[in-house]
Parts: C-alpha cells; sequence; structure tokens
C-alpha cells in the first residue's frame, strides 16, 4: 500500500510541545523588553522616580496581563497535548496556527500599553485571544475527530476542556464590550478574568468531577 507524505509529518506530539514552549518562552520574555527604566536625566528627586514610576505603571499592568494571558493558554494547550497518543499534519498545523497568535502578543501588548484609551487597540488585543482560544477550541476537535485522545481520558473530561475555552472567551467578549463606556473598564474585567483562572476558577470542573449520585432511600 502507498504511503504519502501526508500519512507520516508532522506525527511527534513531542517535538510540538517542545515548539511550544520555545514560543512561549520568547514571547513572554519580549514583553519584559518593553519595560524600560526611567531616564536618569529626568530623576533628580525620590519624587521624580515615584512619579516616574507611577507613569509607568499602565505598562507594568498590560505587560501582567498577557503574561497571565500567555501563562493560562500555555496550561490549555499543554493540558491537550499531555492527552494526545500521537499527532497529525492537520493538528499540528492548527497548532502552529495558535502558536502565531502567541508570538504576536508583544507587539499587541505594546499598542495597548502604548493606546490604552483606543477602543481599535483593546478590539485588537481581545481578537487575537479569539483567535488563541478558537484555535485551540478547534485542535482538540481535531485529536478527538482523528482518534488521536488518549481512551483512558473521560467524556466528561474531554467536555471540561472545551466548555472551559468556550466559558473563557465568553468572559472576554463581555469584558471587552464594556469598552463602550469605558476601555479602562474593559482592561481591568479582563485582568480580574486573568486572576480567576490562575487562582483555579474552573466552571467546567463539574463536568470533569460530577458529584456522586444520592443514593435512593
Amino acid at each position: 500500500m502507498t504511503t504519502t507524505y501526508n500519512q507520516i509529518a508532522g506525527q511527534s506530539v513531542e517535538r510540538l510541545a517542545a515548539l511550544s514552549d520555545g514560543i512561549f518562552a520568547v514571547a513572554m520574555t519580549l514583553l519584559v523588553l518593553d519595560l524600560h527604566v526611567p531616564a536618569v536625566e529626568s530623576i533628580h528627586t525620590e519624587h521624580d522616580l515615584w512619579r516616574a514610576l507611577v507613569l509607568l505603571s499602565p505598562q507594568l499592568v498590560m505587560y501582567l496581563m498577557t503574561f497571565m494571558t500567555l501563562g493560562i493558554f500555555w496550561l490549555g494547550q499543554q493540558t491537550q497535548l499531555n492527552h494526545l497518543v500521537g499527532s497529525h499534519r492537520s493538528l499540528a498545523w492548527l497548532h502552529i496556527g495558535f502558536l502565531f497568535a502567541v508570538s504576536i502578543m508583544p507587539f499587541l501588548t505594546r499598542l495597548l500599553a502604548e493606546y490604552p484609551t483606543y477602543r481599535l487597540a483593546l478590539i485588537a488585543y481581545w481578537l487575537n485571544i479569539v483567535v488563541l482560544g478558537g484555535m485551540l477550541y478547534l485542535s482538540w476537535v481535531c485529536a478527538l475527530d482523528l482518534g488521536l485522545v488518549k481512551p483512558e481520558l473521560s467524556p466528561a473530561a474531554s467536555t471540561a476542556i472545551k466548555r472551559r475555552i468556550v466559558t473563557a472567551q465568553a468572559l472576554y467578549t463581555g469584558a471587552v464590550l464594556l469598552c463602550v463606556v469605558s476601555t479602562t473598564a474593559s482592561i481591568a474585567v479582563i485582568v480580574l478574568i486573568q486572576i480567576s483562572y490562575v487562582f483555579g476558577l474552573d466552571f467546567s470542573r463539574r463536568a470533569t468531577n460530577p458529584p456522586p449520585a444520592t443514593p435512593r432511600q
């Protein structure tokens, strides 16, 4: 039987995970390169330094927000990869598309840091989060369709993975809609959403670990 190139390409989950780790590491490192120490010639007193740091605080918030964003999506991708028995060319390209959105985050973070009151900058940042979530969702659906998910993973856990992505995207969308009133409010809510996920808020855990049935009397 003839074997085509597409049948043997992109089958290594380990190489995909290694590429992912490298791109996430670079993107998260690039974020801090946009933070600059106040110029020495403009600082003459303690008060000047405090003022300069206060002026720098919006950039620090954007850095923190994106660092958490990338951390959350890295964890989400690794969760998926850890439950795969193998990969496939189609799945690999979906993850590469996901990593493209990761690589552009430093630029969009800088854009939002420079123009925090502009809705367009916030919407561009949010659209990239939509792409991240969408590619992650499609990757999991693709893995399921190709039979690449470990058989011991329960259907409830698989559903929880998809539900977590959808729930997070709905929360981000709600936060961005606040920009009609204030972009500052939108950014603040996004940061709160990120903090919630960092500390383990999981709306899908009931699907993963359903409560025990109450015995009939």
